[in-house]
């Protein structure tokens, strides 16, 4: 109901509009017609016609392109159709006005109307053209806005990712359990504490050097998973059963961290103990990711806004029309992350 008011108001406020428009151009440029009311009339509904026609067109090409050839995608392409498509429509709906009017109003066929239209049919073209780089130039300046926006609103919902990662990286809880692991295994496996030693440093490395990357391959987030993995290991035993069956070394994209952040919250929010241990899985099928985990929730839940689910959602939103899908069948729980190609990376940058 209110989208049908939105739309009706629209069209009311673009009546107004060209019907304002068309009183201006009789007053300024036939403002003898005034005091005859018969050629007022005529003159008036001439008018407005050629302003509807004019305007209406535009709006209707901008639309069409909008859903074809985006200006972000191919720019200069869609500057020429753009000017080329105005312009011919521009002198197309002016000359079948003209013809129109001419035979309803005074009753002249076409082809008598010709000889009129054609003496003035130069200033119909500059006209015209000067309509199509208007339409062209307001619309190159928006899509020019838009993006630069977008580019702006990316870069500050990255760092605030990036700093949520980082944060549940360093927070007390996660320095205490590891520093908890480390201090058992100093003295009781020195070699493994060496390991989980570099494990961590590797982990944290990882978390600074991609701070300033908006993705990463999915190789490098898959040697990230390793580290990360042999650090949950050797915390949890065989308390966690966590299978990672993804080919390495793949081009393919992903927002650093993913991974990680969505098997923190598995552990985080599900029970890992000898009785119920913890059984997550890492697999590819197709263009998507999938981390899976049974469901298993703790018996006092901490307390979960669901903002890192949220920063994915939110993230691979900027890179890809594939959406993230969370699944919930009641017995596991499945985020299926879109892988995205360099092709695909590349034209939303542009």
């Amino acid at each position: 109901m209110m989208m049908n008011r939105f739309k009706l108001r629209n069209v009311l406020q673009f009546l107004l509009a060209n019907a304002i428009l068309a009183l201006i151009i009789l007053a300024v440029f036939f403002g003898n017609i005034l005091s005859n009311p018969e050629r007022f009339l005529s003159g008036y509904l001439w008018s407005f016609t050629i302003c509807i026609t004019q305007w209406a067109g535009p709006i209707m090409i901008k639309i069409i392109l909008e859903k074809r050839l985006k200006w972000i995608d191919r720019p200069v392409t869609r500057t020429f159709v753009e000017i080329f498509s105005l312009l011919l429509w521009s002198v197309f709906a002016f000359i079948s006005v003209q013809f129109l009017m001419y035979y309803l109003v005074r009753g002249i066929l076409p082809a008598a109307a010709w000889l009129s239209i054609e003496k003035s049919i130069i200033y119909t073209f500059l006209i015209s053209l000067f309509i199509s780089l208007t339409f062209t130039a307001i619309g190159f300046f928006k899509a020019w806005r838009q993006s630069v926006l977008k580019e702006a609103e990316l870069k500050s919902e990255m760092m605030a990712y990036k700093y949520n990662a980082l944060r549940s990286q360093i927070n007390p809880h996660f320095l205490f359990n590891s520093f908890n692991v480390l201090s058992d295994l100093v003295y009781e496996d020195q070699k493994q504490a060496v390991r989980f030693i570099r494990q961590m440093s590797e982990l944290f490395r990882y978390v600074l050097d991609s701070r300033d990357k908006e993705l990463v391959t999915l190789g490098e987030e898959l040697e990230f998973m390793n580290s990360y993995a042999g650090l949950l290991k050797t915390r949890f035993g065989d308390k966690l059963e966590l299978n990672i069956n993804l080919p390495q070394g793949k081009d393919q994209l992903i927002v650093p961290m993913t991974l990680q952040l969505l098997i923190e919250n598995a552990v985080k929010h599900n029970e890992v103990s000898v009785s119920k241990p913890l059984k997550v899985e890492l697999r590819q099928i197709g263009i998507y990711l999938e981390v899976e985990n049974v469901l298993q929730p703790k018996e006092i839940l901490e307390e979960s806004k669901n903002t890192g689910l949220k920063n994915i959602i939110q993230q691979f939103s900027f890179f890809t029309d594939h959406k993230v899908d969370v699944i919930n069948n009641g017995l596991t729980f499945k985020v299926r992350i879109p892988l995205i190609q360099q092709i695909e990376n590349e034209s939303n940058h542009h």
